[in-house]
């Protein structure tokens, strides 16, 4: 009796070992905030020799490592060195919300209440970005779990009511999966006590070469239409026909090429998605030099692709990473034929974006 209790002993401490080393994810203090708060850097792996980076703050995708056709590993992100570059400025990788992009006029109403929103220009009257305190300057309370055959992290927020003007309190969830088919997915999740509007998107910088601009890179999207947009980058209302101009990726095309047809210097603009709220391929991005490629799928209305137009060699140059901001339309709470970003109580913001990576000859 006693060899069978301590066989049964053995066996729940091995089930136990097994367990935790199934869920743990490695992670390490990447700096301390102003306050002293220690921020946790989270690495996933697969083996495939693909890893990827997270943070606590911003919920940053702090750096993505991928094979080149050769095998190497390469970065293929724009990253913050530390989290004391992360702290100084700029959005890379940084989870954004509570609205990602633009909402005109400084705010926007619900239920016939107005709801005037912080951190506007006060000569565009535009509000970017969720704010200067947006869910990018944010702590973000962190869980890893890892088995089978991938590995996530979990982050948390809860912005209060009132937070930058938004109205509600709102529980905000993102998760990031590295699976072994070399798929980082984001899955976004939300819920809310008050009407709101929501719009979570990742403003991570890819450059598939790792190093120089993306002039190189042949980038299709699977879109046939742009959102028309004024002098302040916000949306008139209007869906435009991409074939024929700057915009018309409907095939490859060099990204060097179209660049320099577009006015403005390059890309910051909101291309449609034709989707049923379904997973749907919306872009495919390659280098031929290193054979990567990498594709985007999203449930969500619109991707904003933005090109690094004010990058100025600090460290990057212009056009050194291309940006897929997966969202809802610019100004969508204020422009009522846009898919509505309004979340109310009793729903829940659901929304996925899957960044695939492969290679070709």
């Amino acid at each position: 009796m006693k060899n069978v209790i301590q066989i049964a002993l053995l066996a729940t401490a091995f089930f136990y070992q097994v367990t935790v080393a199934a869920t743990e994810v490695p992670s390490e203090v990447w700096g301390k905030m102003p306050d002293g708060t220690e921020i946790k850097l989270f690495t996933l792996t697969n083996k495939q020799g693909m890893t990827v980076r997270l943070a606590e703050y911003g919920a940053i995708l702090v750096s993505i490592d991928a094979p080149d056709r050769d095998g190497q590993i390469g970065r293929v992100t724009l990253s913050y060195s530390s989290l004391e570059e992360a702290l100084s400025g700029g959005v890379f990788g940084s989870i954004i919300g509570r609205f990602a992009n633009r909402i005109d006029t400084g705010g926007f109403t619900i239920d016939g209440t107005p709801y005037r929103l912080e951190s506007v220009n006060g000569k565009t009257g535009v509000h970017i970005h969720g704010g200067k305190t947006g869910f990018h300057r944010q702590v973000w309370k962190s869980r890893g779990t890892r088995g089978g055959d991938h590995a996530s992290v979990t982050f948390e927020l809860e912005s209060p009511d009132g937070h930058e003007g938004y109205p509600g309190t709102l529980q905000a969830h993102v998760t990031y999966t590295l699976t072994e088919e070399n798929a980082l997915i984001i899955d976004y999740e939300a819920t809310t006590d008050q009407a709101t509007h929501v719009n979570l998107t990742n403003h991570t910088y890819f450059n598939l070469a790792g190093e120089g601009s993306i002039e190189d890179h042949l980038l299709q999207l699977e879109t046939a239409k742009v959102l028309e947009i004024d002098e302040r980058k916000i949306p008139t209302g209007k869906r435009l026909q991409v074939e024929g101009t700057p915009f018309d990726f409907l095939s490859p095309k060099r990204l060097g090429d179209q660049l320099r047809q577009v006015e403005s210097g390059g890309l910051d603009h909101c291309f449609v998605v034709d989707n049923d709220q379904s997973l749907r391929k919306v872009a495919t991005l390659k280098d031929p030099i290193s054979g990567r490629v990498m594709t985007v799928h999203t449930t969500k209305p619109g991707v904003q692709v933005f090109t690094a137009n004010h990058f100025k060699n600090k460290p990057y140059p212009k056009w050194g990473g291309i940006c897929f901001e997966t969202q809802f339309f610019p100004n969508a709470p204020n422009e009522p034929s846009f898919p509505s970003s309004l979340l109310r109580p009793n729903e829940r913001y659901q929304q996925t974006t899957e960044f695939r990576f492969t290679v070709t000859d």
